[in-house]
């Protein structure tokens, strides 16, 4: 089987080492995987850039106990505390190492930021400072977790011609971890949705002896379509007529994409600007009173493989704003079998 990703191993760098930042959409074989390995463990994570909590619900499935979560937006901290019970803590910016629980797992989805060129001084504060990825650094310094998961948009890697990137992967190899990166496609872990997205695995290599052994989850064989979970009859999610005729079918070319119970394909990537309808990356449902409407909440929530009891309460617009920004979840519960069958073979964690 054939995919388009991005892999790669780094360990530390010495000052002549130079990182090769391969495009992420060369064709590699897939390599063949070890058996599946058990991967429920007892372990402690913490969830940065929380979100509504994606990589929470994974890392849950996996047999851990989140003991500390941040995230600023409020709406976001809303969605999360109706499903978990508790409200992220704010600004990571302001809040020291020291304050947080210990634990075994980082989780983080950072945003992506421009990094600082400040002249040619060396060490990681004044490569990163002023970014968010620094506070994840700053984290990782001062509590050496066990391991870690980054996740980000595929962008990530050309960012400003490459540098972002490789200032990424030289900060977390100069704090002495195994660092494991690739470019995953939802579509290939049962998700109706295409999204691609690089994950960054770490992990700490005072705590092995030898190289981790760390493989990558394999792709599913068998791909799911959106049409299994379209909704019928929906009535309060219609594109009016005239929106229709003026923008979204203004050109015959195929877009946006349409889709219905018939569709035995993926969806395009959810973006969290959907609700303000743009046709080019839009895909929508031939349905309702008007011939065409909107994804419903259940829609988006298999879109982004979260389960369909998972409650949202805000607004239709912060629903779409969320899920578009969110982690596709069984991606990530898959990484999360990865990582934790890694730790227990280390004998860092124990199995549950």
């Amino acid at each position: 089987m054939r995919m388009s990703v991005l892999v790669c191993s780094l360990g530390p760098m010495s000052k002549s080492s130079s990182l090769a930042i391969q495009e992420p959409d060369v064709l590699f074989e897939w390599p063949a995987r070890p058996p599946e390995r058990p991967s429920v463990g007892s372990f402690k994570f913490i969830d940065l850039f929380a979100g509504i909590g994606g990589m929470r619900i994974a890392f849950e499935s996996a047999g851990g106990s989140c003991v500390f979560s941040s995230e600023w937006d409020k709406d976001s901290q809303k969605t999360y505390q109706e499903n978990f019970g508790e409200t992220p803590h704010g600004d990571i910016t302001k809040i020291e190492a020291n304050e947080i629980p210990d634990f075994d797992i980082l989780l983080a989805g950072f945003p992506c930021q421009p990094f600082s060129s400040i002249g040619q001084r060396k060490g990681f504060k004044h490569k990163t400072q002023g970014t968010l990825f620094y506070d994840v650094l700053r984290i990782i310094q001062n509590k050496r977790p066990s391991s870690f998961l980054l996740e980000n948009v595929v962008g990530l890697v050309n960012h400003d011609e490459g540098k972002t990137f490789r200032i990424i992967q030289e900060s977390l190899a100069e704090e002495n971890y195994e660092i494991f990166f690739q470019v995953l496609d939802s579509a290939d872990f049962g998700v109706p949705q295409v999204r691609k997205r690089i994950y960054i695995v770490g992990f700490d290599k005072n705590k092995f002896k030898g190289r981790p052994a760390f493989f990558w989850p394999a792709p599913q064989k068998n791909k799911v379509g959106i049409g299994k979970f379209v909704e019928q009859g929906v009535t309060d999610r219609s594109i009016s007529k005239h929106l229709q005729e003026s923008y979204i079918y203004k050109l015959d070319d195929g877009k946006p994409q349409i889709i219905d119970s018939q569709s035995d394909f993926q969806v395009k990537t959810l973006v969290a600007s959907y609700h303000k309808i743009q046709r080019l990356t839009g895909t929508f449902v031939a349905d309702g009173p008007t011939g065409l409407r909107l994804l419903t909440e259940n829609e988006c929530k298999a879109i982004m493989g979260f389960p369909k009891k998972f409650k949202i309460p805000v607004s239709r617009t912060q629903m779409y704003r969320q899920m578009g920004n969110s982690v596709a979840v069984p991606v990530v519960k898959h990484i999360a079998k990865q990582i934790v069958a890694t730790l227990i073979q280390a004998k860092i964690v124990k199995a549950a």
